[in-house]
């Protein structure tokens, strides 16, 4: 048998007499073709793992070889039968050690900030290949740090042909970064992909979304968020070709138009959960088309938002084109009137949840005709900073009770008070969850009438931020609604210990107390302490200036069902006894 051995290393006189050393031969002289076709014949992952260790070169190229290309461990076999068949004391050795696990994407993996790299992408391929393979990754790159290219995303194409979810975040601002090449090997790859989530990726375009399209016929979700270059092509492309399995469509900052909207309306056959926000390039006629293309009728959720060019026929377009629809949020559509509005909730005839946020031209005569028209399946209404809502005397219907309403809430609407709440007590007598945060203009008087309204017994109030509600509004409620009420909320609401006293004689199922930046002090601790009925798991005394050392004893015999104890700004309480606390309710989590 030939052998080979390596010239020791001797000294050379140069031709100038300098004296040099010879340098032993090296692997690393060898080109990458030669490299790489070394590394195809590595028997299974735990030798290409190793080898990925040695350099970022040799990680780069173990990373670039595909399944495929990797030698079948028989022809190895065939070419040396003795090696390795047995281990050192005649036993067999595992085909674990030498085959790779099947890849069905068990492993997640998640690279932010500066670990967001090409070696860190090489590395995920390597390491996950013969282990499971990878079925989640999450990239989240940096404005000031990014060293993810088509180089690495390339290497997950090759190792990782399991991937199911992919999520690209703001990788668009140093060098070779992100684009349509990236795509194109990740669509090669990945077969399996059926999650696709790409935001501020700004050299990602139509290309790289047609790739997907083509080899990617499984997705079932698609969110692009604020990608310049991705416009009607590109987003059509995958409508169509995912047409029967597209199930989650999420479009934000985006310059496609109503050429869009048509393909949307005509290919979303299976799309159930529908978002598009802040599409300038969209007019209303666009709105018009899907709804009238009749193709969204499988939808369950649809969020509008900031689309200024939203009007009222636009509005009852889509009702009319969706009607499974059961939840629906606009936000910020200026457009919109009460018209729309009770157009909409006349057709939409599946509608279980409605939200409007910054929607100024809504007013109480849209609220209340909107419920008297609605469906009977509806049981959410949500009004958020509309300040278009304020208190009428004239011009109301006739009214008839919405019984199939079940939450409401009104936060910081400024002009929503008393008469307001007093005519929602009468539409809505099946109230069970009462939201009413930041409401200046409601006061005791209103809130009764809501109280007496309200049949079907109060579960969950919050009324946050109500500075002109006081003890005889809660007292009424923890009278009424005693054996229903289970979560309440009082931060920064005028009440004092007589609330308190209130609630530890009446309220058996409470379980959920926030009391914070009320004027409340150590003898309504007490009062919940000694209370036989009040079983308190959340409890909050947040900014309760009145609340010192001495509630101590109180705090720890409520401790016996606290989970929770929120205890922060609350100036008059030591630390000293803040962590007597600790240490005394040790299966408490206790903020201070």
């Amino acid at each position: 048998m030939d052998v080979y051995f390596p010239l020791s290393k001797r000294s050379r006189t140069s031709a100038s007499g300098e004296k040099f050393e010879q340098k032993k031969p090296s692997i690393e002289v060898l080109p990458d073709e030669c490299l790489f076709e070394i590394f195809r014949w590595l028997r299974g992952g735990r030798e290409r793992s190793s080898c990925a260790c040695v350099s970022k070169r040799w990680l780069i190229l173990v990373s670039n070889i595909c399944k495929y290309e990797i030698r079948d461990n028989n022809i190895i076999h065939a070419l040396n039968p003795k090696d390795e068949s047995t281990n050192k004391k005649g036993g067999i050795v595992s085909e674990v050690e030498h085959n790779d696990v099947d890849s069905d994407g068990y492993f997640t993996r998640n690279l932010e900030g500066k670990k967001a790299t090409d070696g860190g992408l090489a590395a995920i391929a390597v390491g996950t290949a013969s282990r499971g393979g990878l079925g989640k990754l999450f990239i989240r790159g940096s404005n000031s740090w990014n060293r993810v290219t088509t180089v690495g995303l390339r290497a997950i194409s090759r190792g990782c042909p399991s991937l199911r979810v992919l999520s690209l975040w703001n990788l668009s601002s140093i060098g070779d970064e992100v684009t349509d090449k990236s795509l194109l090997a990740i669509a090669k790859g990945s077969p399996k992909l059926n999650d696709l989530t790409i935001e501020s990726c700004a050299n990602v375009g139509n290309e790289g979304l047609l790739a997907l399209a083509c080899c990617c016929p499984n997705l079932k979700s698609v969110s692009i968020k604020n990608c310049p270059l991705v416009g009607d092509q590109g987003v059509a492309s995958l409508l169509s070709s995912a047409s029967y399995s597209l199930t989650k469509l999420k479009l934000q900052a985006l310059n496609i138009t109503d050429e869009m909207f048509s393909v949307i309306g005509h290919y979303g056959k299976s799309v159930t959960d529908l978002s598009l926000t802040s599409l300038p390039n969209v007019s209303d006629k666009g709105f018009w088309i899907m709804g009238n293309s009749q193709g969204l009728q499988k939808l369950k959720s649809f969020t509008i938002a900031s689309c200024l060019s939203l009007t009222d026929r636009g509005l009852e377009a889509v009702g009319k084109g969706c009607v499974n629809l059961k939840q629906f949020y606009i936000f910020k559509c200026d457009l919109l009137s009460d018209k729309g509005l009770v157009s909409f909730a006349k057709v939409a005839g599946s509608l279980e949840s409605l939200q409007l946020e910054d929607c100024h031209r809504i007013t109480q005569i849209g609220l209340f005709c909107s419920l008297l028209n609605c469906s009977a399946k509806l049981k959410v209404i949500s009004l958020v900073n509309c300040l278009g809502v304020m208190d009428l005397t004239t011009g109301l219907p006739p009214l008839s009770p919405c019984e199939s309403l079940q939450s409401l809430s009104i936060r910081n609407c400024p002009g929503f008070s008393d008469s307001s709440l007093a005519v929602m007590g009468k539409l809505c007598p099946q109230l069970q969850h009462v939201e009413l945060r930041g409401l200046h203009g409601i006061t005791d008087a209103g809130f009764l009438q809501l109280l007496k309204s309200c049949n079907a017994g109060l579960v969950k109030v919050n009324l946050k931020d109500c500075v002109n509600l006081s003890d005889k509004g809660v007292c009424r409620l923890t009278n009424l609604h005693r054996w229903t009420l289970e979560t309440l909320n009082l931060d920064g609401c005028k009440i004092s210990d007589a609330s308190l006293f209130a609630i530890a004689e009446n309220c058996r199922l409470l379980g959920d107390l926030d009391v914070s930046r009320c004027a409340i002090t150590d003898s309504g601790i007490a009062a919940l302490a000694h209370s036989d009925l009040i079983n308190v798991q959340i409890l909050s005394v947040s900014g309760c200036s009145m609340v010192s050392d001495k509630s101590l004893p109180s705090l720890r015999n409520l401790g016996k069902t606290l989970l929770g104890l929120n205890l922060q700004q609350c100036k008059a309480i030591s630390r000293s006894a803040i962590d007597l606390l600790v240490q005394q309710l040790w299966r408490c989590n206790i903020r201070f």
